[in-house]
């Protein structure tokens, strides 16, 4: 009886067995087999793969690196070169994602200003013609911004200076191409509205000139002279050889009109 029921415990451990083997051979081996590759290999490879313009291969290993080593100093150097790595391939958001993240675990790193600066970059990149709508322009002002006043000494400091300035301008042009189409439809107040924030937060930009001959066109449709008047005598004082200032001249004096700034107008304290 013994004999019986140790043969028939190991028949049966022989079935088991051969059906684990079964199973084994008819599994995917990719979801059976592991190997654990040291971080700093996994980081040689990756950066050997970018060198080489093989971008997906160097995305595998660095996402290999932060799923197998993700508290080591490869993985938060990775970091950083994922972001950029997914900014060379044109995959911005896989960029601001990735540059996001590396902020928000390592706030303290010397990185950090690059990885701001990739996410201006990202935006900025995506910015379309004036016409069309400028979330990404304003994404960008915002990510440069504040690379510049928390880091302004920084080796991306002056460019991304640079790219405010541009970004600021596209901003002020998408403002005064609503202002004109309101302005166009006789709908006054919110073409007054646009202008004046033209000359209000973007007087850095080439807009300002235009924008202060519209708000004085404006202002004249509307009946407020004494803005009109403003707005010229302000347009005449900073920008004399304007084209625009000629024209905004023009356009008062048809009327007998001449400019005279008036010291209550909000333009006058802005220009004072």
């Amino acid at each position: 009886m013994m004999f019986r029921s140790a043969m028939n415990l190991r028949n049966s451990l022989v079935l088991l067995g051969a059906l684990a083997l079964g199973a084994c051979a008819s599994s995917d081996p990719s979801e059976l087999a592991f190997e654990e590759v040291p971080a700093e290999k996994l980081y040689a490879q990756g950066l050997t793969a970018m060198d080489s313009g093989d971008d997906s291969l160097a995305r595998k290993k660095f996402e290999e690196l932060d799923r197998q080593h993700p508290y080591s100093n490869f993985a938060r150097r990775s970091m950083v070169l994922s972001a950029y790595n997914a900014y060379r391939q044109g995959d911005y958001s896989e960029s601001v994602s990735s540059a996001k993240r590396f902020i928000a675990l390592y706030p303290s790193d010397e990185d950090v200003p690059y990885a701001y600066y990739l996410i201006g970059q990202s935006y900025y990149r995506q910015i379309p013609e004036v016409t069309r709508d400028q979330e990404a322009a304003e994404r960008a002002m915002q990510a440069m911004n504040e690379l510049v006043q928390r880091y302004p000494d920084s080796e991306y400091a002056s460019d991304a200076r640079k790219k405010i300035r541009i970004t600021m301008d596209q901003l002020a042009g998408k403002e005064m191409q609503i202002g004109r189409y309101y302005l166009e439809r006789k709908e006054y107040i919110a073409a007054a509205n646009r202008f004046k924030l033209v000359v209000k937060d973007f007087q850095t930009t080439r807009h300002v000139e235009e924008g202060l001959m519209r708000l004085a066109q404006t202002y004249l449709a509307m009946g407020i002279v004494h803005e009109a008047q403003t707005a010229v005598a302000v347009l005449g004082h900073n920008f004399p050889e304007s084209k625009w200032y000629k024209q905004a001249y023009s356009m008062l004096t048809k009327d007998g009109l001449q400019p005279e700034v008036n010291k209550g107008s909000w333009m006058s304290k802005i220009f004072s």
